[in-house]
């Protein structure tokens, strides 16, 4: 006789609430094994990856949105740039590119990995593009003072 109730679940993974999950659902982690969420570079890597993508997707209507204003006729799109040099939207445009750049080595790492001879997480290739990152957001920034 197998250790298992009359419900096919063992003691290690009994129904929790009305929804029967079980111990071992609930506890499972987005992490590989042996990965802590949080500690791990990749985990951060993933996290930067996601958020950024994100918040590009959420760019692109209002992007669509500044150039409908050519369709306004040019005082509409002049009104437009004259909003786009205040200060608040300089940083805006700053934290754009510095989102970009980071999106783009991470996915760039990702795509060597994947379809690369390299195997692995690859930890200095998280940092190298960290570092791409922080790099183009120092020389936008230089840029944007300038």
């Amino acid at each position: 006789m197998n250790e298992s109730g009359r419900n096919g679940t063992t003691a290690n993974s009994r129904s929790i609430g009305s929804l029967g999950m079980t111990n071992s659902v609930r506890n499972r982690s987005l992490a590989a094994p042996g990965m802590t969420t949080g500690r791990h570079p990749a985990w951060w890597a993933f996290v930067v990856h996601r958020v950024s993508g994100l918040a590009l997707a959420a760019f692109l209507p209002l992007h669509f949105l500044a150039l409908s204003t050519v369709l306004g006729g040019a005082s509409a799109l002049d009104g437009f740039l004259r909003f786009a040099e205040q200060p608040p939207v300089r940083v805006a445009e700053w934290a754009l590119v510095v989102l970009l750049s980071l999106h783009l080595a991470g996915g760039v790492r990702l795509l060597l990995i994947e379809f690369g001879p390299w195997r692995g997480l690859r930890n200095g290739w998280i940092a190298g593009g960290a570092g791409v990152g922080a790099l183009v957001g120092f020389v936008y920034a230089l840029a944007l003072i300038r």
